[in-house]
């Protein structure tokens, strides 16, 4: 926090759980894209869907360690894993249905277009709109059925920010 501007702390401790969340997302993001495309491009190379399907669960299992302990580590609940699970099955099939259309329905494949445009069409539709779709579903999913204890104060691992006044003294 020492390294944020002033101007921007009360903000970024105000949503410090959506924050924390986007990072853990980041992270994730980036895991997710890894392994897509080392999967794409050597194991499942005609299976992109399945590749996308098999880096998303990873991900989003690495995605539920580091929000369980970092983003919600005061919130839950007993059935917490469970639900976690359940909410990340229906997001994962909100994560591959982009791809999926791209691929099959609108037949943005070799030999219908060339490789180059498969790609960026394959990286567009399933990781950029199906990812950003899919954590908007997880964020309030999450929050509603799974990590849904009230924060404590210690939640941040600082307490909350003073205002300043807008008073001025003359």
């Amino acid at each position: 926090m020492a390294r944020v501007p002033e101007r921007l702390r009360p903000a970024l401790v105000r949503h410090r759980r959506l924050v924390k969340f986007l990072l853990v997302g980041g992270f994730c993001f980036a895991l997710t894209l890894v392994i897509d495309f080392e999967l794409k491009f050597t194991v499942l190379e005609h299976k992109p869907v399945i590749a996308l399907t098999v880096a998303t669960v990873i991900g989003t299992v690495v995605s539920y360690v580091l929000n369980r302990r970092w983003a919600f580590r005061a919130c839950g609940r007993r059935r917490e894993p469970l639900l976690f699970a359940l909410v990340s099955a229906v997001a994962v099939a909100v994560n591959d249905l982009p791809l999926a259309v791209s691929r099959y329905l609108l037949d943005l494949r070799e030999p219908y277009v060339g490789p180059f445009a498969q790609e960026v069409a394959d990286f567009l539709s399933g990781m950029v709109v199906g990812t950003f779709v899919a954590m908007l579903f997880r964020f309030w999913a999450i929050q509603r059925w799974v990590f849904t204890g009230t924060p404590t104060g210690t939640d941040a691992g600082y307490p909350a920010p003073e205002v300043p006044s807008r008073r001025t003294t003359r």
